[in-house]
């Protein structure tokens, strides 16, 4: 297993995004779920792609800096068959890593109320519920969550 910083535009990266942008319209039933503004080659500071043993792209994560310390996770996802094992976790203390790396104070993210499992591994992971925040404010589907990271 292998954690790459790769370019916003790198094929694994878009290839992966482009599942979980798949696997989100499924759940919710539009193209369209999500309430801020999508994350950009602009606007995404670091992305990371996860490598299993044999070269294949399974995961990946980003980061988007909102000012003051603090940092969004953006397009966290892991296929399917390697949910369940450490990739996930190890794309967060990648992420995590760089942030503290660059002397944030803390990240934060949103998800779904039809994504319990992500629910689940942020509270795990040390993430605790927060109001919604910025786009996500008064959005009754979001879940926000943060972590300080010193």
């Amino acid at each position: 297993m292998r954690i790459e910083q790769v370019e916003w535009t790198d094929p694994d990266a878009l290839a992966l995004r482009a599942r979980q942008r798949v696997e989100i319209a499924e759940r919710y039933g539009t193209t369209d779920s999500e309430p801020g503004t999508a994350p950009s080659e602009e606007d995404v500071v670091a992305f990371f792609v996860a490598y299993e043993h044999g070269g294949t792209a399974v995961g990946c994560g980003g980061l988007r800096e909102l000012g003051d310390g603090v940092g969004e996770i953006k397009r966290m996802y892991v296929t399917p068959p390697w949910r369940g094992s450490e990739f996930a976790s190890r794309i967060l203390g990648a992420l995590e890593d760089w942030a503290r790396d660059k002397d944030w104070k803390s990240l934060r993210l949103e998800t779904g109320d039809r994504q319990p499992e992500a629910v689940r591994f942020y509270t795990r992971a040390g993430y605790e519920r927060i109001p919604n925040f910025g786009a996500y404010a008064g959005v009754e589907a979001s879940r926000c969550f943060e972590r300080l990271l010193r």
